[in-house]
């Protein structure tokens, strides 16, 4: 389904008139316009005057709207984000599930490679466990041992998030506007496949600069990663979307993340995955 129709139906969904949703659609290409000018102008003023702190449908209409923005320009889409992953964060936003945004072409950075400075505006830390899918899954019923059947293999990864609101005073509405706070990623160079791995206990520690910065395992990510994997492929397929083949699936922070500084080194250890590191340089 184009992303077009998709903020149709979230349009449609919300309002019972022709007028209230030409209204509607106009406020949500102004927040969209807020926030890709964010990129190259700098944070803006959280969205409370376009969005309330819960409105899932405005928020993914916004979202969808930058993320044609961004295809149209040539940037490709290369898989999916999962966010909010834990408990406590979710209950800080006072949400009760996680987000998605989207991972275009132009945000990995290589294994062992640099960021520069310039690119990001507030950016922060988290190691997470990525899938790289064999195959498509269009499923709305999409169970963890579904999404285990079309995983190709497992790989370390790092997750750089970024949020173009100011102090990163966001709301759940906000960060799934701003593509759920996603900026860059890293992932290891070791593939591994699936079976045989321990994703619910395997230890993660996070270091920067040599020392440990963040500590955390496999069950932080909503219990079990497979489980958030599940979670977001029934959301794209009730959304008219799927996942497909070649797909990165980030599927969330398994520990505290980490604000970066110029200068730093990070590096992302996870059992039975290896690493995968970056430096964030001037």
């Amino acid at each position: 389904m184009e992303l077009r129709a998709r903020c149709t139906i979230f349009l449609r969904e919300s309002s019972g008139n022709a007028e209230e949703m030409s209204r509607m659609g106009t406020l949500y290409q102004e927040l969209a316009d807020r926030l890709a000018g964010a990129y190259s102008g700098g944070p803006v003023a959280p969205l409370r005057d376009g969005l309330g702190p819960l409105d899932v449908d405005g928020a993914y209409a916004v979202q969808a709207i930058n993320t044609e923005r961004w295809s149209k320009v040539g940037r490709r889409i290369v898989g999916r984000k999962i966010g909010l992953t834990s408990k406590a964060v979710q209950t800080q936003l006072g949400v009760d599930q996680p987000d998605f945004g989207v991972l275009f072409d132009d945000m990995r950075i290589p294994e062992g490679g640099v960021l520069s400075a310039r690119r990001a505006i507030q950016p922060k830390a988290e190691a997470e466990i990525a899938f790289v899918m064999a195959r498509d899954l269009r499923d709305p019923g999409a169970t963890p041992e579904a999404v285990a059947a079309a995983i190709g293999h497992v790989v370390a990864a790092i997750e750089i998030v970024d949020s173009r609101i100011e102090n990163w005073k966001i709301t759940f509405a906000d960060t799934v506007a701003d593509n759920g706070s996603s900026a860059f990623f890293v992932l290891g160079s070791e593939s591994k496949p699936l079976a045989g791995l321990d994703l619910y206990t395997c230890g993660m520690v996070l270091e920067v600069n040599g020392a440990v910065a963040s500590v955390g395992a496999g069950a932080a990510c909503l219990g079990h990663p497979l489980i958030a994997a599940a979670w977001l492929a029934r959301t794209l397929a009730e959304r008219g979307e799927g996942l497909c083949a070649g797909d990165v699936v980030l599927t969330g922070a398994l520990g505290p993340m980490v604000a970066l500084r110029p200068g730093d080194e990070i590096v992302a250890k996870i059992a039975g995955l290896g690493t995968a590191r970056f430096k964030f340089e001037d």
